[in-house]
């Protein structure tokens, strides 16, 4: 079993800011094992556990199953490894870890990204699959001061052009352009 600190908190601790929402990735585990050892789960639709306050998921590759945004299958299997669970994720700063000691690991290109302060998606296959995408785009845009990579806008456009936004609720979309509206660079 290995441990990596994952997503926002390691953006935020290499762009030098405090960052509440700490989570990690378990690799090479099982739920059996996660609650041998004293990890309780939350998870409901794939395995996630609580430990000293933390979140620690389970290492995981999803498949589309439907329109809406929370249409998936997950596989969690011991044997999904750090550069599959990372392929799922959505932008490239967020994919960034930290092994267990404490070296940064990256595996798609998000330290140059966050160096040259770009947003760009990890994986052309799995971006579309979560309309939502879209919308924490200009939320993270906002947040950050990024620019969106080219090849990240033509994906939502056609994103949009499928239909794809439709399928978000109200709630959600309202949601998220309310984060966005919170950061001064919203536009």
């Amino acid at each position: 079993m290995k441990i990596y600190q994952i997503g926002g908190s390691v953006r935020d601790r290499l762009l030098g800011e405090i960052s509440h929402d700490v989570d990690f990735v378990v690799i090479g585990s099982t739920p059996e094992e996660m609650l041998a050892q004293g990890y309780k789960q939350v998870g409901k639709d794939f395995p996630v556990f609580l430990k000293d306050g933390f979140e620690y998921a389970l290492a995981r590759t999803e498949r589309k199953t439907g329109d809406k945004h929370t249409d998936f299958e997950f596989v969690f299997t011991p044997d999904v490894t750090l550069e599959m669970d990372v392929q799922r994720r959505d932008f490239s700063i967020n994919a960034l870890c930290f092994n267990e000691e404490h070296e940064l690991v990256d595996l798609v290109g998000g330290k140059q990204d966050l160096d040259n302060k770009i947003l760009r998606h990890v994986n052309s296959n799995y971006f579309p699959q979560d309309p939502l995408r879209v919308l924490r785009v200009a939320r993270f845009a906002a947040q950050l001061d990024f620019t969106v990579a080219p090849e990240t806008i033509q994906l939502m456009k056609q994103m949009v052009a499928d239909g794809m936004l439709q399928h978000l609720t109200k709630e959600r979309i309202t949601k998220e352009l309310l984060r966005a509206c919170e950061y001064p660079h919203f536009y």
